[in-house]
């Protein structure tokens, strides 16, 4: 699995009203911080962090947690929700999904 970096620095440049997002290398991807918080990661897709409370709103949206293979098995990582794929052409609704990552 790997990471598109041009994805992850179009994200970050999306979402620049939030204030300064940086990319930096996580694993085989890239994470999205601001103001020091890791809120989103870039591995095959754009995914947020979530929470009990925000978890229902990307399952509704056919949004599926992350997930990597290792030893044989598949790991699935709740913590991240791939972005709804209307949401990374809609700088309005990315800006929103990720103040609530942030939140």
């Amino acid at each position: 699995m790997s990471g598109s970096r041009s994805l992850a620095e179009y994200v970050a440049d999306e979402l620049a009203p939030l204030g300064e997002v940086t990319v930096h290398r996580y694993f085989g991807g890239w994470a999205l911080r601001c103001h020091g918080v890791q809120f989103a990661i870039v591995m095959d897709a754009l995914y947020f962090r979530v929470d009990d409370a925000s978890r229902p709103s990307y399952e509704d949206a056919g949004s599926t947690p992350f997930t990597y293979h290792a030893a044989g098995r598949t790991v699935v990582v709740h913590a991240y929700y791939s972005a709804p794929a209307q949401a990374v052409d809609d700088r309005t609704e990315l800006c929103a999904l990720a103040r609530v990552a942030l939140a």
